[in-house]
């Protein structure tokens, strides 16, 4: 007599779905959700488990919960249901062309190769500049980076946002590590150009920046560098989620 060790629902994402940082909420808990979906974890017309479970499991508040959710809702990958049998479902995926464009895309590219080598290089540049301090032409700049960031339409966030990091980069005084940085972040901007632009991601990304900039003119290396790590890993969170 054969026994089933299918594990449950619950085993299943158990896994996954842990508790995120402080820091990256939502970014960390959008990255693990599109796992559970990508790996098929819940399985097309499945049912997500409640608000109230995902959000106690991943330690998050049920409306950043909520935001998740409807940023995979707005991909297709989930839909909500009311009434008494309602809730999250997982949406069965179609094998589209412009899934296979993306796997094309993104086939050639180490995506861990890259996000670590830009987190050593944006760390090491921002540790710099505090380091050494900026001259007030300097800092005029990097204020001026900033700002153009700040009222960004949202179809020129992503440059602006790249010319943000570069400025950085060539104000740490080393055209070898300005250089290499151009060569990562290009291939950083190829992979996010396969993912969407996320309105709440670039709401806390804005705040990292303007904190970030501060630790930089305050001269606080260890804080500029902190800041950068976590700015880096939210980013880092979204690409493997959509793309791993």
């Amino acid at each position: 007599m054969s026994v089933d060790t299918d594990p449950g629902p619950e085993d299943r994402l158990t896994p996954v779905l842990r508790p995120v940082r402080a820091g990256n909420g939502f970014e960390e808990a959008l990255e693990q959700i599109l796992q559970v979906v990508r790996l098929g974890l819940v399985p097309g017309g499945g049912r997500l488990p409640a608000e109230r479970e995902l959000a106690e499991r991943l330690g998050i508040s049920r409306v950043t919960l909520r935001e998740v959710l409807k940023v995979l809702q707005d991909q297709g990958l989930v839909e909500s249901r009311r009434g008494r049998y309602g809730g999250t479902f997982v949406l069965a995926r179609a094998d589209a062309a412009g899934e296979d464009e993306l796997r094309r895309r993104i086939a050639a590219v180490d995506i861990e190769d890259v996000l670590r080598f830009r987190e050593v290089l944006e760390v090491g540049a921002v540790g710099l500049c505090a380091t050494h301090g900026l001259t007030p032409e300097q800092e005029h700049r990097l204020r001026e980076a900033l700002s153009r960031t700040q009222d960004a339409p949202l179809g020129d966030y992503r440059r602006r946002d790249t010319l943000l990091h570069l400025t950085l980069a060539e104000l740490c005084g080393s055209p070898s590590l300005t250089a290499q940085y151009a060569a990562v972040r290009a291939s950083v901007n190829e992979l996010l150009d396969c993912i969407p632009i996320l309105v709440r991601n670039l709401e806390h990304s804005q705040r990292q920046h303007a904190a970030l900039v501060e630790a930089v003119l305050d001269g606080n290396a260890d804080a500029a560098r902190e800041i950068m790590r976590e700015h880096c890993a939210g980013t880092a969170a979204l690409l493997r989620g959509f793309l791993a």
